[in-house]
């Protein structure tokens, strides 16, 4: 069983639109700043910038600092590799750069990894040995607990469902946002609209949507068998409007009993990123 400690950390969420740095503590978030991240920035530009939001919170009495980043990562090194939306980030020794500046430990994992330990310690896997937590937003990954441990891989990139191969093209093409705009030439925003408001059209394509997720997480049933799978992202915050399309994709799902106690739920988390970033502190 996982505890969490009382700390006072720093969460980083470093992502392709804004980067937000918080304390955190057990209760959850405490103080919190945020700017558009300089995508097209250099490496030091970027560094600065996340080093500035850190330096307004402060550090005194931090025990840690947790960096969570939209990309593949060395954990035990700390290095990040190639973010598609930072071009300058091929690779970047963050853990050595961040604890030679500031003097504590430094922990790095990338977004996905972080959602599941923010729902580990703050959210609906507590109490949980063996869930997925699957980003379902402008892209498809998810964070592995297994036997109430994170399982990441050695390259921190176990879970990168939406790659796998699906009908065409890939399950993330069909089973993310992206969807919308693949199949129907919209956007998933509106889609969301569209659908509450009552449009049949809509309605019927946040169906097709679910069916298409349902297959993705009959894959990750076979692969794993959690007993819960809890969604993050834009578009697992639309559950309700495809929830009962997932269990019907399901229905030919081959070992039954497996989906007796399967839950399947939406992430109620503001910030997971962050609280999972500094989570990494706790396991």
């Amino acid at each position: 069983m996982i505890i969490m400690e009382e700390k006072k950390l720093v969460g980083v969420d470093l992502g392709g639109t804004n980067v937000r740095a918080a304390h955190i503590s057990s209760g959850g978030i405490e103080k919190m700043n945020i700017e558009a991240v300089k995508s097209k920035g250099s490496v030091e530009e970027v560094l600065e910038q996340i080093y500035g939001l850190i330096d307004q919170l402060g550090i005194e009495g931090i025990e840690g600092i947790g960096l969570g980043v939209p990309g593949p990562v060395d954990q035990d090194k700390g290095i990040v590799y190639e973010l598609i939306n930072i071009p300058a980030w091929k690779k970047v020794k963050v853990k050595d750069k961040f604890e030679e500046r500031y003097g504590i430990p430094v922990k790095v994992q990338n977004d996905a990894n972080c959602f599941a330990v923010a729902e580990k310690f703050y959210g609906k896997g507590r109490g949980s040995q063996s869930f997925i937590g699957l980003i379902v937003g402008t892209g498809m990954a998810g964070g592995i607990f297994i036997n109430g441990q994170l399982y990441t891989g050695p390259n921190s990139m176990a879970g990168e469902f939406g790659m796998m191969k699906y009908l065409d093209k890939f399950y993330e093409y069909y089973s993310c946002g992206q969807f919308f705009n693949n199949i129907h030439g919209i956007s998933g925003k509106e889609a969301y609209k569209r659908a509450i408001s009552g449009d049949k059209q809509a309605i019927d394509m946040w169906k097709e949507f679910g069916y298409h997720l349902g297959a993705a997480i009959e894959a990750i049933l076979y692969a794993y068998d959690p007993e819960k799978i809890i969604l993050g992202g834009s578009v697992g915050q639309s559950l309700s409007l495809y929830e009962n399309y997932i269990w019907a994709a399901l229905d030919n799902f081959a070992f039954k009993n497996s989906l007796k106690n399967l839950k399947i739920e939406a992430s109620e988390l503001d910030n997971p990123g962050l609280l999972g970033a500094a989570a990494l502190h706790h396991l």
